[in-house]
């Protein structure tokens, strides 16, 4: 797990740095010394700049929604624009607040590190471990923003990507959040992975005694002329023999590409529909049990013969 690696470094390293530090300086100065480096003015104009970091991030969100509102071809796109702002804006707010409320030299760093290095270091340590998982997702992008994600027993589509958790929203307009540490740790599928179209598979089944072409032909059909289908990619049935329920049945699985994620069921519903409607009129049946009388007329001769 490379983000723990990171961090034990990062730790080992300040924890060093602490020793020394506590060593050549009396402990009962060090409070006084740090106070001694903090700007007043520097703080009270702190709270404005996080103030105007809070509007512009709903600016930013809100732009985002809108733009894929407008053009939904630029939903995907708009969608990662505005992670990477937001991304942006936590970083130069943070470091703006940092420079603003202390003077920053060598003996500040010092103190800092000395004051609440080890405190934070065993406090923050999962949240430390979440940022750095952050920006790893950020660079090694096992999904984006946008892809519809199957995760942890949770399905849906990833709606943002924070420094310290991934949300996502399900199909039930559940939001969920993914800390960033357990999403390397994890097994993660993307349905589209930056694209609009996804594969989506349709599921019947019909009687062993029926013409599985004929029902073949309906499912292909039914897929195809469907209005959320994605032509560009290919529309295949799948036939095999099953056993259900102590029956013999035939599987015939559709799978075809929708047009856009967020018509995934949808696009389930309408070609489910089209089949169940299609099936009685041609005849096809769903499975049963049935007795299959053979008559002597019908057996080879050399097993009569035998």
């Amino acid at each position: 797990m490379r983000h723990r690696l990171v961090f034990l470094v990062f730790a080992a390293a300040l924890l060093v740095t602490t020793d020394a530090a506590a060593q050549d300086m009396p402990q009962s100065d060090d409070l006084v010394k740090l106070i001694g480096f903090i700007r007043p003015l520097g703080v009270f104009m702190s709270v404005f700049v996080v103030i105007g970091g809070n509007l512009l991030l709903r600016f930013v969100t809100d732009s985002a929604q809108k733009i894929a509102e407008r053009f939904p071809a630029r939903r995907l796109l708009a969608q990662k624009a505005e992670s990477i702002l937001r991304f942006s804006l936590y970083m130069t707010v943070g470091l703006t607040v940092m420079g603003l409320s202390f003077e920053i030299n060598t003996e500040t760093l010092r103190l800092v590190a000395l004051v609440f290095g080890f405190g934070i270091g065993l406090a923050m340590k999962d949240v430390a471990a979440s940022v750095i998982a952050g920006i790893t997702i950020m660079f090694d992008r096992p999904f984006q923003v946008g892809d519809r994600v199957n995760y942890a027993g949770e399905y849906g589509d990833i709606i943002q990507i924070g420094l310290r958790s991934v949300r996502m929203r399900t199909l039930d307009d559940n939001i969920v959040t993914i800390p960033n540490n357990k999403i390397l740790t994890e097994v993660t599928s993307s349905g589209n992975y930056g694209a609009l179209d996804m594969q989506v598979s349709v599921d019947f089944y019909v009687g062993a005694d029926q013409n599985v072409e004929l029902a073949e032909r309906i499912v292909r059909e039914a897929m195809l002329t469907s209005r959320y289908v994605f032509l560009d990619k290919p529309v295949v049935v799948l036939v095999s023999q099953e056993i259900v329920a102590d029956m013999v049945v035939v599987q015939l699985r559709a799978k075809g590409y929708v047009l856009d994620t967020r018509y995934e069921k949808a696009f389930q519903t309408d070609v489910c529909k089209r089949v169940l409607r299609a099936f009685p009129e041609y005849g096809v049946l769903p499975p049963a049990a049935f007795e299959r009388a053979v008559r002597p007329d019908h057996i080879p001769h050399r097993v009569l013969a035998s």
